[in-house]
């Protein structure tokens, strides 16, 4: 008896035959929910397709793009309940999904509210040793609900109507799909830690390089958070598809940077570069929260100065002076690191 537990599943894929074998098996495994589960393809040239269809769920076919793919896959959708994954999410649980409808659907009970959208905690499953530390940051932060914080890879589960409310994924771009779709549900709605940890591939920081991938996403966001969107347009391959991946070489990203803020003009780019350092001042609890992670992974006394910085260094740091002092640190870290991965990229 699966108590009004019906969930449609969505997963997006793309040359996944590998990764899609193994997710939908553990999806056949999960006990306590009626799923429907939704494959849409953007265009596999390995037997992705030919596994989901001989597996018997539905397949549809979008264009390539995470963003229109999730939105046909959540069209051909009919439970009253959405769940989006990756190709290559990890349900370590059998009663993994079972817990975590009943989790969202106690919530809007007793808000009274069904614009409220739940993520799991993630588990990274890696191949190569190094980096634990910052792997075990990743990992705790992704359990949070901040702004900045919920991604794809965690899994989005919500009511089928408020997707649709929603308006679905925005395809303007061919990533951040699901970090602008977060922040519209965090607006509008809110935002629940699901119980359970879902698992998830390392494979694009094992392949791309670490820490690489954790600067050029930094850049992204702040550029992003500008509305840089020229940069988007001559760099799309700052987020190629997890079977594409390779290193990525950072020296041609921060000369790109350079000549798109000072093209515009010194009075432009002062601007930029304050609203990039207004970003880099607003995400400046990671460093706190790094230091709250740091004692809980070398087994020390719990500390919570993510919380001081809420109620202390936030709001004493509140003003512009301190976006324009953040902007020449970022600026200067910006050269240091230009100098750095150019060296490196050779």
């Amino acid at each position: 008896m699966h108590l009004g537990k019906e969930v449609s599943v969505v997963i997006p894929s793309l040359d996944e035959e590998v990764n899609l074998r193994r997710l939908l098996g553990e999806l056949k495994g999960q006990r306590g929910v009626s799923l429907e589960v939704v494959v849409s393809d953007g265009g596999s040239r390995d037997a992705t397709v030919a596994l989901a269809e001989r597996a018997g769920v539905t397949v549809v076919r979008a264009p390539r793009g995470r963003a229109s793919q999730l939105n046909a896959g959540a069209a051909a959708c009919s439970k009253p309940l959405i769940l989006f994954l990756h190709a290559d999410s990890l349900i370590p649980d059998e009663n993994l999904l079972a817990k975590a409808v009943g989790s969202l659907q106690r919530y809007a009970q007793t808000s009274g509210n069904q614009r409220v959208a739940g993520h799991f905690g993630l588990k990274f499953d890696r191949q190569n040793p190094g980096n634990d530390f910052a792997y075990c940051y990743y990992e705790s932060k992704s359990t949070l609900n901040r702004p900045g914080t919920n991604n794809g890879d965690q899994g989005f589960l919500m009511y089928r109507e408020f997707f649709n409310e929603l308006e679905g994924f925005d395809e303007s771009l061919s990533f951040l799909e699901d970090q602008r779709l977060a922040e519209k549900i965090r607006i509008v709605g809110e935002w629940i830690t699901l119980p359970g940890v879902l698992g998830t591939s390392a494979r694009r920081f094992e392949r791309e390089g670490f820490s690489r991938r954790m600067v050029l996403s930094a850049m992204i966001m702040a550029l992003y958070r500008i509305n840089l969107r020229e940069f988007f347009e001559r760099a799309p391959e700052i987020y190629r598809a997890q079977t594409e991946s390779d290193r990525l070489q950072l020296s041609r990203f921060f000369k790109l940077i350079h000549q798109l803020l000072w093209g515009n003009g010194l009075r432009k780019c002062v601007s930029d570069w304050i609203g990039i350092g207004r970003y880099v001042r607003r995400n400046a609890w990671q460093l706190f929260y790094v230091i709250d992670v740091r004692n809980q992974f070398d087994r020390k006394r719990a500390s919570n100065w993510l919380r001081f910085h809420d109620r202390f260094f936030a709001p004493a740091t509140n003003f512009v002076v301190m976006d324009i002092t953040s902007a020449v640190l970022t600026y200067a870290w910006f050269l240091i690191a230009w100098s750095y991965f150019s060296a490196k990229d050779r």
